[in-house]
């Protein structure tokens, strides 16, 4: 046999595959670039970016911002605690309303009192207790400051009853036999008094007044609503004697209009 020489290998040429044509994207276009791409892909095939974006979770509820509530709830973990707290809260509010009520109402017509107006009325019927001769209990809401009621001593009352309830904001009281200072020093008349006012309710609301003792009016400011009647009774008085009545010359009460 003769004796071959092995043969050089000879590579194999490579074969060009014919390239298939892209197809034509038909999803939505990149919300970063505007690129189409297909339904399937998750990411923009020219710029990378995330084509669905993760849906935001819905914005919390006003009192859910609110500490302790400002957590959003997993699992119903703190879900009976913050719900106690809130019915706790409610609760308080709500008690504290109701104590608040009166003072609050209170100062609304306090408020009402010092923006509004007023008008002098005159009660339906006056009566005393006791009375001097000559000084009847009428001369103290007769208008003029020359007649008075004439209380023979202390602890005399003079009550003056009104027609239909009315809001009393004030009472203004003249004291003395007259406006004049030398006939007001020659007569008796009274330096301490209780006010007593009634109201529709019966409820009784109780006042105490230190009177100057001087000629002239004084006002007392009184803030009560549905007044019904307005009692004066006098617990002390200056120049008492034998013969000197304790004089009151005017009463005058005022309503809100």
């Amino acid at each position: 046999m003769v004796a071959v020489q092995p043969a050089k290998p000879i590579a194999r040429r490579p074969v060009v595959r014919p390239v298939a044509a892209d197809e034509e994207p038909d999803g939505p276009p990149c919300p970063a670039c505007g690129t189409p791409n297909l339904p399937e892909r998750r990411f923009c095939r020219l710029c990378a970016a995330p084509l669905h974006a993760r849906e935001q979770p819905k914005p919390l509820p006003w009192w859910r911002t609110v500490w302790p509530f400002r957590r959003r709830v997993r699992g119903g973990s703190g879900r009976a605690l913050r719900r106690t707290l809130l019915v706790l809260a409610v609760v308080g509010l709500l008690f504290a309303g109701f104590l608040l009520l009166p003072a609050r109402r209170y100062l609304f017509e306090d408020v009402r009192d010092k923006l509004g107006g007023t008008a002098e009325i005159s009660p339906a019927k006056v009566t005393a207790s006791s009375q001097a001769p000559g000084h009847p209990a009428t001369a103290a809401i007769d208008g003029v400051t020359n007649t008075y009621w004439g209380a023979p001593t202390l602890g005399s009352s003079l009550t003056c009853v009104f027609d239909k309830p009315f809001r009393l904001v004030g009472v203004m009281v003249h004291t003395g036999v007259s406006k004049e200072p030398q006939e007001f020093r020659q007569g008796a008349r009274p330096t301490r008094a209780d006010l007593i006012v009634t109201t529709a309710d019966g409820k009784v609301h109780e006042k105490a007044l230190t009177l100057n003792d001087k000629p002239g009016p004084q006002t007392v400011r009184t803030g009560i609503s549905d007044v019904v009647s307005v009692r004066l009774v006098l617990r002390a008085a200056s120049h008492q004697g034998e013969g000197r009545p304790i004089a009151v010359g005017e009463v005058e009460f005022f309503k809100r209009t």
